[in-house]
């Protein structure tokens, strides 16, 4: 599989990020700020977003129109991490068990 093809290559600049999720540069840099959204960094320092950090974005924005602050949005998606997390480690003990 080629980078292009996985969610998690870091493929996008901020502008390209910003306009594929309707975000602003300065929300994006808001959230990375604020724990929401960890864009990978070059050796120089500049963001690039994957196909996940969009979603991510995109999620954040769907919990702001909703009218939730950015507190409650982070603990919103830590909990989401945290039940993909407990999925799939209940999905390997369910292998490891056949």
């Amino acid at each position: 599989m080629t980078d292009a093809l996985l969610p998690d290559a870091a493929l996008f600049n901020i502008s390209v990020a910003a306009e594929l999720t309707g975000a602003n540069p300065q929300m994006l840099r808001a959230y990375e700020s604020k724990g929401l959204l960890g864009p990978h960094r070059t050796s120089g320092g500049t963001r690039r977003y994957s196909t996940n950090d969009l979603d991510r974005v995109r999620r954040i924005c769907v919990l702001l129109e909703a009218g939730l602050n950015l507190a409650g949005i982070k603990a919103v998606l830590d909990l989401q991490d945290e039940a993909v997390a407990l999925r799939s480690e209940l999905a390997t003990y369910r292998g490891h068990r056949s």
